[in-house]
């Protein structure tokens, strides 16, 4: 049985301040002083009740079951000492490597090395999906700006590029340019919410235009295009290469590290073989 009261703001603040019983399993008891934390600062009275409610429920649910596998499990399967210490050793080594890693790691990717892995292993980076440079602008299919913004949205003059962007932050509900960076199709189809073949096969004369149940009008134009199997271009994967090259480096160090330990065990007669 569960036992628990708490009803107000003012009971969840005496419940932190007050080290008195809170919640009881059986023989289990939850203390007022075990709440701390629980709730962030800034949140809400009632807000504050359903935190402190989830977290009691919570230790509530762990403590039962915890019960029921101490009842009904035998003396050897309670018996955890073998994988504490697996697990014990394991966090050790973990934050060993993770120290030495961390202080030897060089994490600096030239471009002429992410260039280098790129042509070496072109092959890896061949598209499951387009790619495109885009812009998508979202507005009411009445606002006064959709056919100029929409006009805009392709041309590369600055002057028309500072215009489309005074024009949709003063009208439109979602403008983005990606960044100038390449987009898969499959992102941009998420603002249309249908699949993007089905979207490509709506672009004419590089736009995409669609309007949705809500009177919105999403249009997309696409300045890029790159199908499918094709190898997408290194500026589109350099990121991904750049975590490639340094996992090889962290690899490399770890490898360096068992190689130089066990050489310096065996020079030191540490290793015994019998």
């Amino acid at each position: 049985m569960i036992v628990l009261g708490l009803s107000s703001c003012e009971a969840v603040n005496n419940l932190i301040h007050d080290d008195e019983v809170v919640a009881k399993v059986g023989s289990h008891r939850l203390y007022r002083s075990d709440l701390e934390g629980v709730v962030p600062m800034g949140v809400s009275g009632e807000d504050s009740v359903l935190l402190v409610r989830d977290f009691i429920e919570r230790w509530a649910d762990e403590e039962v079951l915890l019960d029921i596998a101490d009842a009904q499990l035998s003396k050897e399967e309670k018996d955890v000492t073998k994988e504490l210490e697996e697990y014990r050793r394991s966090l050790l080594r973990y934050r060993f490597e993770q120290n030495y890693v961390n202080a030897r790691l060089d994490t600096v990717v030239s471009r002429s090395e992410i260039q280098k892995y790129y042509t070496d292993h072109k092959d890896r980076f061949v598209l499951e999906v387009p790619i495109v440079k885009a812009k998508l602008v979202v507005m009411m299919k009445d606002s006064p700006n959709l056919e100029e913004i929409t006009r805009l949205m392709s041309s590369s003059k600055s002057e028309d590029i500072s215009l489309t962007d005074s024009l949709a932050y003063s009208s439109a509900l979602k403008f983005t340019g990606f960044g100038g960076a390449w987009t898969d199709m499959t992102t941009i189809a998420e603002d249309y919410g249908v699949e993007y073949k089905e979207l490509l096969s709506k672009m004419k004369d590089s736009y995409i235009k669609m309007e949705d149940e809500n009177g919105r009008v999403i249009v997309t134009y696409i300045s890029e295009m790159m199908k499918a199997g094709e190898a997408g271009p290194v500026e589109y994967s350099s990121q991904l290469i750049r975590d490639i090259i340094i996992s090889g480096r962290k690899h490399q160090l770890l490898q360096n590290l068992e190689q130089e330990l066990l050489e310096g065990a065996k020079a030191n007669d540490e290793i015994v073989i019998y």
